[in-house]
């Protein structure tokens, strides 16, 4: 029967001490994620099990997502519509703003902000579930709690998360674009007209891609933390804090090496067309 993780604080501080937990945790976290991943195709996850999760996940998020895309939109417009103007080249904000919001903001900012939502909220109530020992009596009547408890939260991360970014996009050009033409008095067909088929299939691919790796990350970094939370009222809150933090980091560093990989990619199928910024 799994035992409860006592969150200690280190003795010594010693620098080789922190690496080896450092390390530890890492490969503690790869385990967890391969074996997340081995039940996610090794069993079939019940119907009953997964459609409150992907209510949680998907449809409670709709109104934060929504939000988010669209001051995104709203905000690139307002930082970008002086230097454009004085240039003389205003109408062309639409093309800017849409780049930016699908490529890059729609789905980081998406993705940050599900962390905070989601993440934190598997966090913290896996780690109830593991300080009030309901775990254990999983284990105990034969049932894997992997399978049960995290491979739902997994899938519905790694689903739906990319359906949510969609929708913070698609709120993130209509932001702008309702900034640019209604504040700004910018003339709508001369702004969407420039913002016309600068927005490929690669980028619309890449702006997909990037959320499936986001919410896998989200996923099994806040369901390996509230399984590994400390006891009490303190370790539910330290694990759901923990989920946040963490998925934030994977987050942009998974950006950054998916960005790389996407810009090789992109060279190499279409050499010679330029660097893609993704």
């Amino acid at each position: 029967m799994a035992t409860v993780e006592q969150s200690a604080p280190s003795g010594s501080g010693n620098p080789i001490d922190v690496i080896y937990d450092a390390i530890s945790g890492f490969g503690d976290i790869v385990l967890f994620a391969g074996n997340t991943i081995s039940w996610a195709f090794r069993q079939r996850a019940s119907t009953r099990i997964l459609l409150p999760v992907f209510h949680a996940v998907g449809v409670k998020s709709v109104p934060v997502v929504a939000v988010t895309g669209l001051f995104i939109g709203m905000v690139i417009a307002i930082q970008s519509y002086d230097q454009f103007s004085s240039l003389g080249v205003a109408t062309h904000l639409g093309g800017i703003i849409n780049l930016s919001v699908v490529r890059e903001l729609g789905p980081v900012l998406a993705a940050c902000m599900l962390a905070g939502r989601i993440g934190s909220a598997m966090a913290a109530e896996l780690a109830t579930m593991r300080i009030t020992e309901q775990i254990d009596a999983l284990e105990c009547l034969g049932a894997n709690p992997i399978a049960y408890l995290v491979v739902p939260r997994f899938l519905a991360c790694v689903l739906l998360i990319p359906l949510l970014t969609i929708l913070a996009d698609f709120m993130g050009v209509m932001g702008g674009a309702l900034i640019v033409t209604k504040l700004f008095h910018v003339d709508a067909y001369h702004y969407w007209h420039h913002a016309e088929g600068l927005i490929g299939y690669w980028d619309l691919s890449t702006g997909l891609i990037k959320p499936m790796f986001f919410g896998a990350a989200i996923a099994i970094i806040s369901c390996h933390r509230g399984f590994n939370s400390g006891a009490g009222a303190e370790g539910v809150g330290r694990a759901a804090t923990e989920a946040f933090v963490s998925s934030f980091i994977a987050i942009f560093i998974l950006d950054f090496f998916l960005a790389m990989f996407l810009n090789t990619m992109y060279g190499f199928l279409w050499p010679g067309s330029g660097l893609r910024i993704l």
